[in-house]
């Protein structure tokens, strides 16, 4: 089994300047997430915040430039903690979910940077805003004073990623943004080439789960 900084080394052979990887950290174990940190990661991403914050609460005093993501469904009941913990929210998706991040963020004083999820496949099943509702979310968002910094999407899984890629990529265009939070281990090249700046890898870099 290849080491993560194996892994590493040829994720950033077909990663150009410009894109991000985030490190999916999700379900992993400790030594394989220290490990990742040896090898000189520092962008994080996490599905649930109570995991997240097992990972990495006590890691902010050791390093300092970790830029921890949230790239899993957001409750309103876990904005507290998630505004304390995340660098960057890459869920949002609700008006409710809106004035719960605002309030917080006032009450603590911090700004995380935020994307929308848009639910690109309309896959009742998944988190994320349909993409005709997206331009009355964003205009919310700017009524409460939130600055939304890109867009995020999960395709469908048993569908060609490229076509959702695109379409995320136009409705970004349509409305300015530049950052665009898609790609995961099977298909983080297509995106890179339909436009992301952020790639979320989770399996390709860590190695499959057992």
């Amino acid at each position: 089994m290849a080491s993560i900084l194996e892994n590493l080394d040829a994720l950033r052979k077909n990663i150009a300047g410009g894109v991000c990887l985030v490190a999916v950290s999700k379900f992993q174990p400790d030594e394989k997430i220290q490990e990742a940190l040896d090898a000189g990661l520092r962008v994080f991403g996490e599905n649930r915040v109570q995991e997240a914050l097992t990972h990495w609460q006590d890691r902010r005093a050791v390093y300092p430039d970790l830029e921890l993501h949230l790239i899993g469904p957001l409750q309103t009941n876990k904005v507290k903690e998630a505004v304390a913990l995340f660098d960057v929210i890459e869920t949002v998706d609700r008006p409710a979910l809106v004035d719960a991040l605002v309030k917080e963020c006032n009450k603590q004083n911090k700004t995380p940077r935020f994307f929308v999820q848009v639910n690109i496949g309309e896959e009742p099943q998944k988190s994320g805003v349909l993409p005709q509702d997206l331009v009355d979310l964003l205009r919310y968002a700017a009524q409460q004073n939130m600055h939304i910094d890109g867009l995020m999407c999960v395709p469908p899984a048993d569908e060609p990623a490229g076509l959702y890629f695109a379409l995320l990529r136009k409705l970004a265009m349509r409305h300015g943004f530049s950052n665009l939070s898609m790609g995961m281990s099977a298909d983080y090249k297509q995106a890179i080439a339909l436009g992301a700046t952020y790639v979320r890898v989770g399996s390709a870099l860590f190695g499959e789960r057992i």
